[in-house]
């Protein structure tokens, strides 16, 4: 076994519990793409087992931090079934689920998604794709009958010094799966469609929105960065009698229409725009239009700290145009999905919107991703999604 040995002090983030070893923390030794290594500190204490990536600055991945641990198929076939149990035993509905959360489920640079009969699976690390046939045996095996869509088309792949990959890896057949989220019928494009198809993140947070309208009578609702109208299925179906979707992707708006008429709503009255956001959000302000409510869920902005600076001026224009244009008592469900912002940094900019719109707001709620994307205290980074329910004042 090849062993790693950390620079002194470098050790701190692992006895933490922190999957993840960068390469300047490295004093010596190296491995080939994906080989299992020893990680030892400078005195010579072994503090674990990693995958090593060579391409990439996350050096290391932590299989476990068990210094007796085999790294072997069997001890990866048992990962995968804890991750899938642990969702059962929350009492999520596994046909439409993240059923492994990379190294929140003990698994780096592995994500499983299930839309009904077909699975999506990314091989994002350098381990992950090195045991890869593994993980897809033992993936048929808990997972008998189902199909499997390989969707290792990121750059994520590009970071590890890995080929970018999709396609079938098991079964056939049509890309496109139905699935059904809160009594809403829903069409999945797992070979085109962002990330593995669909957010499934968003899940609980459309059902709370769902509920604001209904609960409070919520008419007139934009819904920002739409993608293929999930949040705006939600208004409609409780009681909304306006709702305009807004993306800048056409094959996504197309994807909202089917939605909306699959869910008995005619597109004619609900519109579909397609436009760039903060453009539109000015000229709605220069006309005078008002909502009720407002969902803002932009893309990544920010994928690490170092874009952080620019993806903050961002989040913060459009907070503060989306606030401009809710009438007084209006909502606003604001999200950032970047890694880049942390939860206190995405409320200080958002804060500041509103100091810059000259409204006050309150904030109502703080909302994160589903369960299925469980969140380890111990790695902040899987804590991506954060949201804002707030309240114009």
């Amino acid at each position: 076994m090849k062993v790693i040995t950390l620079h002194p002090g470098k050790e701190r983030a692992l006895l933490r519990r922190h999957p993840w070893v960068y390469a300047g923390a490295i004093a010596r030794g190296g491995a080939d793409s994906g080989e299992t290594v020893r990680v030892e500190s400078s005195q010579g204490q072994i503090l674990g087992w990693a995958a090593c990536s060579p391409s990439s600055q996350i050096r290391l991945r932590m299989w476990s931090f068990d210094p007796g641990q085999r790294i072997d198929a069997d001890f990866l076939r048992q990962l995968l079934a804890r991750s899938i149990e642990r969702r059962v035993a929350l009492g999520i509905d596994l046909r439409a689920a993240r059923l492994v959360w990379g190294e929140s489920d003990g698994l780096p640079g592995l994500v499983v998604d299930r839309f009904a009969d077909v699975v999506v699976v990314q091989f994002l690390s350098a381990g992950a794709e090195r045991w890869r046939e593994v993980l897809l045996q033992a993936l048929r095996e808990q997972l008998p009958g189902l199909r499997i869509h390989e969707r290792s088309d990121v750059d994520a792949r590009a970071r590890e010094g890995l080929p970018l990959r999709s396609g079938w890896l098991h079964g056939d057949g049509s890309t496109r799966v139905d699935i059904e989220e809160h009594g809403w019928r829903l069409h999945v494009d797992v070979a085109g469609g962002h990330k593995t198809g669909f957010y499934l993140d968003q899940r609980d947070n459309r059902l709370l929105f769902a509920r604001l309208v209904g609960e409070r009578g919520l008419r007139r609702v934009l819904n920002c960065y739409g993608y293929t109208g999930g949040f705006s299925l939600a208004a409609l179906g409780a009681g909304a009698e306006q709702v305009r979707t807004v993306d800048s992707s056409a094959p996504a708006l197309r994807l909202a229409e089917e939605h909306l008429r699959d869910n008995g709503h005619d597109p004619a009255r609900h519109p579909l725009l397609q436009a760039d956001v903060p453009t539109l959000l000015r000229e709605f302000d220069a006309a005078g239009e008002r909502f009720d409510a407002i969902v803002l869920d932009p893309p990544k902005l920010a994928p690490t700290l170092a874009h952080a600076a620019r993806a903050t001026r961002a989040y913060k224009d459009i907070n503060r145009l989306a606030l401009r244009l809710l009438r007084p008592g209006g909502w606003l469900f604001s999200f950032s999905c970047s890694g880049g912002i942390d939860a206190a940094l995405f409320q200080s900019v958002v804060a500041g919107a509103a100091v810059d719109a000259g409204r006050d707001a309150e904030i109502v709620r703080r909302v994160a991703a589903a369960p299925d994307h469980p969140v380890l205290l111990s790695f902040p980074e899987s804590d991506y999604l954060k949201g804002l329910l707030l309240r114009a004042r």
